[in-house]
Formats: structure tokens, sequence, C-alpha cells
């Protein structure tokens, strides 16, 4: 996994380390894995997902301007040549994809079950869907939507404390809890 540091940031939100080893461990992507990273934001996971599948395609759909200006210097800082930036708000900026074999959702603007309902005509049968949630609403309706049609799914919360070196001393510094719902297409 790449340091956080090594990403050029911004003022835009991105997806801490672990919790990137986390949703990429759940998606579950080979080699040639055709993959969409919804509300890409740095674009940490597009290009932590495109050095997994090196013979395939990561696509990263960001609504911001300003985001997908960092995607762009991040995959090209970290040399990934497999990746399409879209720039565009879910679900229309999905409309076109080619059949995925993953979906990584990290930003859905409110938009969860329309951008769900047009993933769910992409995903290949037995692809996988990870969504990582920062607010309530967005895993319920996650939630939701995969009980509804009968998905596998299984979450959970992480909650990262890091160590930061103050002077002498050693304190917790802790990251945003986020919920990653993990699913599977029946």
């Amino acid at each position: 996994m790449i340091d956080d540091e090594e990403f050029i940031r911004g003022n835009v939100p991105m997806t801490k380390r672990e919790v990137r080893a986390l949703t990429l461990a759940e998606a579950r992507l080979d080699s040639d894995s055709i993959v969409v990273d919804v509300g890409a934001g740095t674009g940490s996971i597009t290009v932590e997902a495109a050095l997994i599948a090196k013979r395939g395609k990561v696509f990263a759909v960001e609504r911001k301007a300003e985001a997908v200006e960092l995607i762009k210097r991040n995959v090209e800082k970290f040399s990934v040549a497999n990746v399409e930036i879209i720039g565009a708000e879910a679900p229309d900026g999905l409309k076109d994809l080619p059949e995925l074999d993953a979906a990584i959702i990290g930003g859905s603007g409110g938009n969860t079950d329309r951008i769900l309902d047009v993933l769910n005509t992409k995903l290949k049968v037995g692809g996988r869907i990870v969504v990582n949630a920062i607010t309530i609403q967005t895993s319920a309706g996650a939630l939701e939507y995969f009980r509804h049609h009968n998905w596998n799914y299984e979450a959970f919360q992480v909650q990262i404390t890091r160590l930061k070196k103050i002077r002498a001393y050693d304190m917790g510094q802790a990251l945003n809890p986020v919920w990653i719902i993990a699913a599977q297409k029946p």
C-alpha cells in the first residue's frame, strides 16, 4: 500500500491507507479486473486498484473539478496507464461503462440508490461492490438496497487510530470511522 503522504491531495478528502487496504481486499480484484471507483476524490483507491489490475482497467468517476485534476496528477505520478477519468456526477457518469468485475463507491453525493441501480446493470454476476460510508444514511441506504435485491453482503466498521509523536510522547490520533459494506451480485 502507498503511504498517504505520497498522494497529491489538495483540499479533497482521501481514503486513508488502512481503509484502502480493507476496501481493495473486499473488492477481490484480479490482474485483469475491470473496475469503477465512484466518487474517486484524490484517486488514491483508483491508483491502488490500477496497480492491482495491471492488465485490466479502472474508471475513476468524480464530479468535482479540483478532484478530477488531483486524480490526473496522481495517476501520472504513479505511472498507471490503465485508468480512465470520467469528470461527471454519478450515476450519469456510469452509463457508458463496460461490464464490470467490481465497483467501489467512496462518494455518492446522496445518490446511493440511483448509483447502485446503474451498477447493478453493469456488474457481472458474482461481481463485487464495496461501499465506504461515513454517514449512517449512506450505510443504511446501501444495506437496504442489497437486502431488497437479495445480494450477499457483509458490513463492518473500522476506526483507525494512528500514533502521532509529540515531543517525547506518542499520542493516539483517531481518524473518522468508516463503514465498509461489501456485496456480491447474485
